[in-house]
């Protein structure tokens, strides 16, 4: 903390036993693929996904799932698009793509592995829980060998293998053990533990985690890497990757603003805004709001008003109390202190900026600064003319609205009326 933060903020957060500071955390990018599983978004134009993985990678993400191309079609041509371009502009971004676990889904990444040149992670995931095992009629020996298979394909053709067992969180461990064990037999580098249906709380996201990196992993004498894929179906997702990250986790999963089936996934760019507000990451993170805005566009999705960081009202004020603080600090000269007055999270710190507007619940502090600041000269009528317009109004006012009155008004000034 800055000696300015130690002087003016008591922060709570910081008192008692925290858990140990993770030595590093790594991200994988769900967006262009998991995120696109939602009902109610469109695809992505392939120059959008292009310049949406350009900013994953501007944004120190390491790795994006960037589709399952053996469905096909265009979807398969937009996989191999972005894995051209990631290519051919050099982007630091890893690649890795979702497989079934059967042969016809590692095959065609091993084919864009050879073409593009670089390695492409294959994300093979299978049910795990005893739930989906009774729905499709699946039989531990069943999953065991078609996994069997599908790895040992993999290793044959030099294609790296995150092994994903859905609906982990409903999994007896034995089951896991089992699938978990064999896949690391097989060379898998990295499992992933899945939050596929957003049952689990954080109480059960340590357990689970903890014991696959200390009965599973560990006991394997290999280095595996271990990731969590989560979804927010309680609302519970930020909370459970943080949790799977201090249990043990090391590569966490989300996709832009929550995209995804049902309720979501986690949200990668509100996962990285904590992280940094916690200490546990350092990066500059300015060019968030433009991957939140342009993913949001992209697939049509309206980003919510009170989305927190990068929703349209995160850090606006209408109410006279609170802007009036906000204004104090400006007129300090201060961004620091009005960044943090009436704001849990700094809005420069992730391309963004507080606003005051005008309401009915505003006081003659906000008129005084929205017109100061627009250039106008904030006039003892003026301002009592646009502060009586306000209160004859319900809620806030459109900066539109504000703008054609103190015209007209300033207008009829000019005119001598």
């Amino acid at each position: 903390m800055t000696t300015k933060e130690n002087d003016l903020i008591y922060d709570w957060n910081l008192k008692g036993k925290r858990p140990k500071k993770p030595r590093k955390v790594m991200f994988d990018d769900e967006t262009l693929r998991d995120g696109l599983q939602s009902p109610s978004v469109k695809h992505p134009t392939i120059a959008h996904a292009k310049r949406i993985l350009e900013l994953m990678d501007s944004l120190g993400i390491d790795t994006a799932d960037i589709g399952l191309p053996g469905a096909g079609g265009e979807h398969a041509k937009q996989v191999r698009a972005l894995a051209r371009h990631a290519a051919k502009n050099n982007l630091k971004i890893g690649l890795n793509c979702a497989a079934r676990t059967v042969i016809a889904d590692i095959e065609p990444v091993a084919r864009l592995q050879q073409e593009t040149g670089r390695a492409i992670e294959v994300c093979t995931f299978i049910g795990s829980s005893p739930i989906r095992q009774y729905a499709e009629d699946w039989t531990i020996d069943k999953m065991l060998a078609v996994t069997e298979t599908a790895l040992s394909f993999a290793a044959k053709e030099s294609v790296p293998v995150m092994y994903v067992t859905e609906d982990t969180t409903r999994a007896a461990p034995e089951t896991l053990k089992k699938l978990y064990g064999l896949a690391i037999d097989l060379g898998a580098k990295r499992v992933c533990v899945c939050d596929t249906v957003g049952h689990a709380t954080p109480h059960g996201v340590t357990q689970l985690v903890t014991f696959v990196k200390d009965q599973i992993v560990q006991k394997s004498g290999k280095k595996v890497g271990i990731d969590w894929h989560g979804h927010r179906d309680r609302a519970l997702d930020i909370i459970n990757t943080i949790a799977a990250l201090e249990a043990g986790a090391d590569r966490l999963h989300g996709a832009a603003v929550g995209l995804g089936e049902r309720s979501g996934n986690t949200p990668m760019d509100l996962l990285l805004v904590n992280l940094k507000l916690m200490g546990y990451i350092d990066r500059d993170l300015s060019s968030l709001a433009e991957y939140v805005e342009l993913s949001a566009k992209a697939t049509g999705r309206a980003i919510p008003v009170n989305y927190p960081v990068f929703g349209p009202d995160a850090f606006t004020t209408a109410t006279g109390v609170h802007a009036a603080a906000v204004i104090k600090a400006f007129k300090k000269g201060d961004n620091w202190l009005a960044d943090r007055i009436y704001s849990g999270v700094p809005a420069g710190d992730f391309g963004k900026t507080q606003a005051i507007t005008i309401g009915a619940m505003s006081g003659k502090s906000n008129v005084v600064f929205w017109l100061t600041q627009r250039g106008y000269e904030a006039t003892e009528s003026l301002v009592d003319s646009v502060f009586a317009f306000a209160k004859s109004k319900g809620g806030v006012l459109p900066d539109s609205d504000v703008q054609k009155f103190v015209n007209k008004k300033v207008g009829m000034k000019k005119a001598g009326r």
